[in-house]
């Protein structure tokens, strides 16, 4: 059976409690022999009477007044800090860990574990001040580089949080060349929101400089080449447009359907619709989706007429039913039926149109959530780049 969280506040107290009391039995037999026995803390036999009546909380706090501090036991704090975090009693776990700050006694290397469990308390109630002090604090006074790169890690996701794109590209700077790697997603969509704010403020050259940055950091991001796409359209560089906007195929096929309507606008501009049917045909063979089948459709309606538009949509529903394609289907034969079915079609239209607009169109593949509303980063699990336009019946 996996182990979820509640499993977890259960075995963790007795695991907890094993531990002490191994401890506490250490200690007991390094004592001289004239120490009387039987001297084991009280406090960690309350503890265990707590434990085995299901009283957590009193049974951990017996737990922690049975420890001494001291390098042995500095894990077993801050394991107990954690657990008090992870319950949301983060009051608790800052206690836990300014008492144990506050030892004269404690080393280099556990006074920077502390600060690190401390700094992210703080991050985890929102303490963003306190906590982005303490990690510039840890990484001004040259940590080892595993601590350093965790100060790092904490401190990107907190400028993240605060919408402070370039301090978290600056931090991420300092990280080495392997860890910034594993960030790199997450560095592209940090330049895009700074373009996106240049856009706002009408700066076009800032906005496209940061974009360039984005490049650098992931080519395949899709983002990137929409956002190109607008600042392109905007200049009416038609032509250069269609050029970023062709390259999301390549990409991610999946976003394929988010280009249409830009296309179909530059390609009207530039006069060019048989390139525009020709490019709307490659997709249906290399990235099927019903937002390529109704545009293409509406091709074969100016060319061949509207019976030939419907018989093609009739023909790829069979392949790649959709509710989507059907609601599409049914406003051609409103357009094309007679009088007497348009009524009842109509009716249809409405109860088909209530049931697409009910759905999700985009879903993170992290975590499931799903909107009507493309996120960059996923509101639920804060994921970056996972959320894409649901496939299938209700989708694409």
């Amino acid at each position: 059976m996996p182990l979820n969280f509640d499993n977890y506040l259960l075995v963790f107290p007795l695991a907890l409690a094993i531990g002490i009391g191994w401890f506490l039995g250490r200690r007991e037999r390094g004592r001289p022999a004239s120490r009387p026995p039987g001297s084991l803390s009280h406090e960690y036999f309350t503890g265990l009477d707590y434990l085995l009546n299901e009283k957590m909380d009193e049974a951990i706090e017996s737990f922690i007044r049975a420890l001494e501090i001291n390098s042995d036991t500095i894990p077993a704090h801050l394991a107990l800090a954690k657990l008090f975090r992870r319950k949301g009693d983060v009051d608790r776990a800052i206690q836990i860990h300014q008492n144990l700050l506050a030892r004269p006694d404690l080393g280099r290397e556990d006074f920077m574990r502390v600060q690190m469990a401390l700094a992210r308390d703080y991050y985890a109630v929102g303490l963003l001040d306190r906590a982005e002090n303490l990690l510039q604090e840890i990484i001004r006074s040259l940590p080892p580089k595993s601590t350093q790169a965790k100060a790092l890690a904490l401190l990107i996701k907190l400028y993240e949080k605060e919408g402070e794109w370039q301090e978290a590209i600056d931090t991420a700077q300092q990280l080495p060349a392997d860890e910034r790697r594993n960030v790199s997603t997450e560095l592209a969509h940090y330049c895009c929101e700074l373009a996106e704010q240049s856009l706002q403020k009408k700066k076009v050259k800032q906005a496209a400089e940061y974009l360039k940055a984005a490049e650098q950091f992931d080519q395949d991001n899709v983002r990137i080449s929409l956002l190109q796409a607008k600042i392109a359209m905007q200049a009416e560089q038609w032509k250069q447009a269609v050029k970023y906007l062709k390259a999301v195929a390549r990409q991610d096929k999946l976003f394929v359907s988010e280009t249409i309507p830009y296309l179909r606008e530059c390609y009207q501009h530039v006069k060019a619709d048989k390139d525009y049917t020709e490019f709307l045909r490659s997709c249906l063979a290399q990235a099927p989706s019903t937002s390529v089948i109704i545009a293409l459709a509406e091709q074969i309606k100016q060319e061949r007429g509207i019976y030939a538009a419907g018989s093609f949509i009739t023909e790829e529903l069979k392949r790649r039913p959709s509710v989507k394609g059907f609601n599409s289907l049914i406003d051609l034969h409103i357009e094309y039926g007679s009088d007497s079915a348009r009524d009842s079609l109509k009716v249809l239209r409405g109860l088909t149109g209530q049931l697409e607009l009910s759905k999700p169109i985009y879903r993170c593949n992290s975590c499931g959530f799903s909107g009507r509303t493309l996120m960059w980063q996923c509101p639920s699990c804060k994921t970056w780049g996972s959320t894409k336009p649901i496939q299938g019946l209700e989708g694409e």
